[in-house]
This record gives structure tokens, sequence and C-alpha cells, in this order.
């Protein structure tokens, strides 16, 4: 449920989560050093969380869990960032590397500096601006959140439950298998 004062909607913070586990599915293979890797990981895990404590926790009831969540957020959020865009930069994938590095790199660098904004602001006790920063910020972490499409496009990412078996084919391959022996009937 939507409560008045929260920031960030329930929905947002399973949809940070499962675009952080499938972006490091689809570099894992990818990747030559693993820890950088592993590091976006983990720091989008530990944003979604920050998120989590956030839409949990609002600033009028309890003020210490709901800074800690906005630290854990906005830090590890940033981090995360700057550590997808030199990944993207990095690994290229399908030659798009520029087409969503540059602007993932852009959004990282206002990112940035909303959060050093916003942190001088409530450091100086000038909530509304730090506010009206805060918006900022996340409405860049959205649209940060939406450059994945660009390489996302290319993938598909299904999740298979089934009992081991030894001789184990995929669904998409039992059904290449099987349209191989029917014949085009109408």
């Amino acid at each position: 449920m939507y409560q008045r004062g929260n920031l960030v909607p329930k929905d947002h913070l399973i949809l940070a989560l499962v675009v952080a586990v499938l972006r490091f599915i689809q570099l894992k293979p990818k990747v030559l050093n693993p820890w950088l890797n592993v590091s976006g990981l983990v720091a989008l895990c530990l944003a979604s969380f920050g998120m989590t404590l956030l839409g949990n926790f609002q600033l009028s009831n309890d003020e210490e869990i709901h800074n800690v969540g906005t630290s854990l957020t906005f830090g590890f959020g940033t981090l995360a960032c700057w550590i997808q865009s030199a990944l993207t930069l990095k690994i290229n994938l399908k030659n798009e590397g520029r087409k969503a590095g540059i602007p993932r790199v852009a959004l990282s660098a206002s990112i940035t500096l909303c959060v050093v904004l916003y942190f001088i602001l409530m450091a100086q006790g000038i909530h509304m601006y730090a506010a009206r920063i805060q918006w900022g910020l996340v409405m860049c972490f959205l649209c940060y959140f939406g450059t994945f499409a660009v390489e996302f496009r290319h993938y598909r990412f299904e999740i298979v439950c089934s009992e081991y078996q030894e001789n184990f084919l995929s669904f998409s391959e039992s059904l290449s298998e099987a349209s191989e022996y029917q014949t085009d009937q109408v």
C-alpha cells in the first residue's frame, strides 16, 4: 500500500532488485574479471535494501532508520550507477556501449551531483530544497533504470523449475526438437 509521505512505492523495490539480478546474469559470461560485476550486484542489492527501509519507515515515524535507508539508497545507488556505466562502456554489448553508456555516465554524474547537494542542504538544515533535490534524484534513478531497456531488448530471460534429470532439455530446446519432426500442415 502506498502511504502518504513515502518516497518510494513498494513496487519499485522489487523492480530494482530484479534489474540488478538480470544485469548480473547478462554480464556474467562477458566479463573477464568478475569482481566489478559482483560489486555492481552487491551495490544494487544494498540500494534496494535502502529503498525498503525508506518505503517502510517514514521520516515522521522513525527518523534514524529512514536516514539509514536514505544513505544506503543514495550512496550505494550512486556507486552502482558508476559501476554499471563503466561495465557498459567496457563490455559494449551488441555494439551499443556508447548508445547506452554515454547517457548512463551523464545520469551518474547528475545523480552524484544531486547526492552531494542533498547531503549539503540537509547538513545546513535547508530541508525544503533538500526534499526537492531528493525528488530530482529519484527521477534520475528511474531514468537510469530505464536505460537498461537498450541492452535487455536483445536478451530473453527464462525461469525453469523442474526436477533434476540426467537428460534435461529446456522448454525451448524441446519445442525446437518437436518442430523438426513435424511436417508443415495447415
